[in-house]
């Protein structure tokens, strides 16, 4: 079998207009008990069983063991976050169109990359390239906050609402370029970036926080993820962990 695994993400994003995402206890029945993440679904329901299938075939059984991730891709209603028409498909071992030449990824590149960043319940996580808003609600299963950028801005506007009926309040979407991150909001335990580039931007490097972990497609035909460590006296080592394809990082990287 062949080991090369392929994502297609959105590109990613910077300074530009901001969206604040804010639960919606009423819709979800909370009364006052949410955190702000998406509801567990019901195990009798079938979407939970859809879940459970994709998490057992396509993620646990191909190394990805982390309980937190596993139980946020149990929790995350994938579904929700495609276009109805592909609704029937959400659950099945392959990316998925969501309009402007982007992609909702595979599950198990979603798994891994969240794996990989090793994240605490305290972390405070920086995204480059929302694209359907899934990744921002896997990672806010289990981290903290979220802040996340996308370059689209119908993306960007798609995203926030679905994050927002799903009453992830721990997310926070902007539009704009995200090669030089969001330092006014930094530093970050983990940055995740969804869009491939022939480098790693030094604006993330220098905003992960000592111990923290980045996480990156590089490359142009052929792409690996690179997994960066920084160490407490700001040195950096990097580890090439996956072979992948990715849409490409647009906006000042390209330039």
């Amino acid at each position: 079998m062949n080991s090369m695994r392929f994502a297609e993400f959105s590109g990613p994003t910077g300074p530009g207009l901001l969206f604040l995402i804010a639960p919606v206890l009423a819709a979800l029945g909370c009364n006052g008990g949410c955190t702000g993440r998406a509801q567990r679904p019901d195990q009798e329901d079938p979407r939970a069983r859809a879940l459970a299938r994709m998490v057992e075939t396509q993620i646990a059984r191909r190394g990805v063991g982390d309980p937190r991730v596993l139980n946020a891709l149990r929790s995350v209603p994938r579904d929700r976050f495609v276009p109805s028409e592909l609704a029937g498909e959400a659950f099945d071992d392959h990316p998925l169109p969501i309009g402007h030449g982007q992609t909702i990824s595979q599950p198990y590149i979603v798994a891994f990359m969240t794996a990989a960043l090793d994240l605490e319940p305290d972390d405070r996580v920086l995204e480059i390239g929302t694209g359907s808003g899934y990744q921002a609600a896997v990672l806010a299963e289990i981290a903290s906050r979220v802040y996340t950028i996308e370059i689209v801005p119908e993306l960007a506007r798609r995203a926030e609402r679905i994050l927002h009926r799903l009453g992830y309040d721990n997310v926070v979407v902007k539009a704009g370029d995200g090669y030089r991150g969001w330092p006014e909001e930094g530093p970050f335990q983990a940055i995740i970036v969804t869009a491939a580039a022939d480098h790693i931007p030094e604006p993330l490097i220098e905003q992960l926080a000592p111990g923290g972990r980045l996480i990156q497609p590089v490359g142009e035909r052929l792409q690996e993820l690179i997994l960066v460590r920084r160490h407490a006296d700001g040195t950096y080592d990097e580890e090439r962990v996956l072979d992948v394809r990715f849409v490409p990082m647009t906006g000042e990287v390209s330039r």
